[in-house]
């Protein structure tokens, strides 16, 4: 039976690691679509290629995959028990923050699509460190388990 519970653990744990370089991947490479889109001309035909390369992105690569994170994530946590370590609740932490920074992205693109832009080029640049950022820190705390 441990066999069977440890060679489940490592298909989760594949499966999670997998989604979430997809996850991060898409979060690195949205806003710097958005950054394009809007050096683009409004109503331009490039303009309606960057909606749709953006659609595109979130819905077949990173909203797919941050559901995937999740839920191969809390079937990792319920399986090894680490529901209780002090490291994974800062994690799901960290991940909510990125989960939140998702739903804020994929609202400023409907705002791209309405011709909407709110944000200069450089403040989305700045926030294309984020995920960067919060990917440190989780890897950290997964590594290393400081608490």
């Amino acid at each position: 039976m441990e066999s069977a519970l440890t060679l489940t653990y490592a298909w989760l744990k594949a499966g999670h690691v997998i989604f979430v370089i997809f996850w991060i991947a898409g979060m690195f490479m949205l806003p710097r679509y958005y950054v394009y889109h809007q050096e683009s001309a409004p109503g331009s035909e490039e303009e309606k290629r960057w909606i749709d390369r953006e659609a595109k992105l979130r819905h077949i690569i990173i909203t797919p995959s941050m559901i995937l994170v999740w839920v191969l994530g809390l079937a990792l946590a319920w399986t090894s028990g680490a529901y209780t370590e002090g490291w994974l609740h800062a994690k799901v932490a960290l991940v909510l923050v990125l989960s939140a920074y998702h739903g804020w992205l994929i609202g400023y693109g409907r705002k791209l699509a309405k011709g909407e832009r709110p944000l200069s080029g450089k403040a989305l640049r700045i926030m294309n460190e984020l995920p960067g950022l919060a990917t440190v820190l989780i890897v950290i705390l997964v590594i290393v388990k400081p608490f």
